[in-house]
């Protein structure tokens, strides 16, 4: 599971937390993921570590409530990027086939289908894709007619036609063989591109209609957030030992842990992140609160 990454565009909600350790309706996002992992059947889990990495081992531990196996592989001083950290946390893995999962994605993938149809390609690398339909903010995958994946257009009119990479892959070891250990690669952009055009086939695609939820900018994060809300079972907008006033008024807004909301304050469409205390009276409106000292440090939230 990638969970090292800086989540710059997510900023300021990655200076208080890893991006997979936000919550998404008051459960972070990597215990969701683990969790579907684990529902397929998936338990046996390495996670990379780099940016603030106390906040996903906090979240996950062992992962022994989640019915999972985890352990950690280490990224430091430099953060190793999509194919550098799986390089080297192979010797953590210990087999020649397994998954690659983003861990800033939500999904509904069934996984089964897209392993079986890796083991019959003769692929290295599968990547689960579905349609590209925002192809002015994502880049994309090309295929051609037997699946294989041809080239990654940037995002823009190059993109358009093309699928949508959403965070799921089953590899073969010997993808990353030419890589050195300990240097920063990415797979897309990188790596794979050199298996495109040393192999053809070699990296394929797996085309579904599987859901995606994506948190790559706050506004981002706060429509999946909302998303995940709009199920009665899906998680509560307020996190742990959240404290609020029976005066304040609290619409449309996320509340992390340890938050404290004083008498008669107004809270819209924002999102309050740990430990963050709202005086008596104050009133912020479609914003990201971030605790620094005895002071709230207040940033827009665009939506």
């Amino acid at each position: 599971m990638l969970t090292a990454g800086l989540g710059t565009r997510l900023r300021p909600l990655t200076d208080v937390r890893a991006k997979p350790a936000l919550p998404v309706a008051g459960e972070p996002l990597i215990r969701r993921i683990i969790a579907w992992l684990a529902a397929q059947g998936v338990r046996d889990l390495v996670l990379n570590l780099h940016h603030l990495p106390e906040t996903i081992a906090a979240v996950v531990g062992d992962g022994a409530d989640l019915d999972a196996r985890v352990r950690y592989s280490w990224e430091q001083p430099r953060v190793l990027g999509s194919a550098g950290g799986p390089r080297l946390a192979l010797p953590l893995i210990g087999a020649d086939t397994f998954l690659i999962v983003n861990g800033d994605t939500l999904t509904d993938l069934a996984l089964a289908p897209m392993i079986e149809a890796h083991a019959a390609s003769g692929a290295l690398v599968t990547l689960a894709l579905v349609p590209n339909r925002e192809f002015d903010r994502y880049g994309g995958v090309a295929l051609d007619d037997r699946q294989r994946v041809t080239s990654f257009p940037r995002r823009g009119p190059a993109a358009k036609g093309s699928h949508h990479f959403i965070g799921v892959q089953v590899v073969h070891a010997s993808a990353f063989a030419a890589l050195i250990p300990g240097e920063p690669a990415s797979s897309i952009g990188g790596a794979y591109d050199a298996l495109i055009a040393a192999r053809p086939g070699a990296v394929r695609g797996f085309v579904c209609d599987a859901k995606f939820w994506d948190v790559g900018t706050p506004a981002d994060y706060w429509r999946t957030s909302q998303a995940f809300l709009a199920d009665p079972g899906a998680g509560s907008p307020t996190g742990r030992n959240a404290r609020t006033d029976p005066s304040a008024r609290i619409t449309r807004s996320i509340l992390w842990d340890d938050v404290e909301v004083g008498a008669g304050a107004v809270i819209d469409e924002c999102i309050v992140t740990d430990r963050v205390r709202v005086p008596a009276g104050a009133s912020y409106r479609r914003s990201i609160l971030i605790a620094r000292e005895d002071a709230i440090v207040a940033t827009p939230l665009n939506l």
